[in-house]
């Protein structure tokens, strides 16, 4: 059976894990904050740019150069703000999940020294309950590894796919501006 001392010890260290994730959303907020700030603080100052520039325009052969122009920047800008923030969520992601994996494993730990423990203390002829108790156990854990693995393995396919929808969209907005 759990102590005292162990039951404490087991919420002292959720409490601390609880509050450590929760300075990692927190620290995730902060990113995505800044990161939309100077988006909006370059977006504006390039409007305003934008916009003397158009002013300046002459004739309109000029105009459709200029906005040609002014596109290619914009769609770079637009994958790159989708990069930082494809980076800032998956970075924050990676913190929770690894965090629910050390809890998981410990968990996993502390209830396999439980089971033992009755195991140890259980009568005789209950020797085939402890077994399959032990299968049951064994075989939950296998399952959660299996599904910790397919879901590292979607990330890691999402982010492929993300990573070539960015290459692809950048280069289609530079074969584009270099036909105009």
């Amino acid at each position: 059976m759990l102590t005292a001392e162990q039951i404490v010890a087991a919420q002292k260290a959720n409490i601390e894990t609880i509050f450590g994730l929760t300075q990692k959303a927190f620290e995730g907020v902060e990113k995505l904050v800044e990161l939309n700030v100077q988006a909006t603080k370059a977006a504006m100052s390039e409007s305003a740019n934008n916009a003397q520039a158009m002013l300046s325009v002459k004739d309109a052969q000029e105009l459709l150069t200029l906005q040609a122009a002014l596109m290619q920047p914009l769609a770079e800008k637009t994958v790159a703000y989708s990069r930082h923030l494809y980076d800032i969520a998956s970075g924050t992601g990676a913190e929770f999940t690894k965090a629910a994996e050390a809890q998981s494993a410990d968990a996993q730990k502390k209830f396999m020294a439980v089971v033992d423990n009755a195991a140890k203390n259980a009568p005789a002829g209950s020797e085939t309950a402890v077994t399959m108790m032990k299968s049951a156990v064994s075989a939950a854990n296998n399952a959660m590894e299996s599904v910790q693995k397919a879901v590292k393995q979607a990330t890691e396919m999402a982010e492929s796919n993300f990573n070539t929808v960015t290459t692809q969209a950048t280069s289609a907005v530079k074969a584009s501006s270099k036909k105009r």
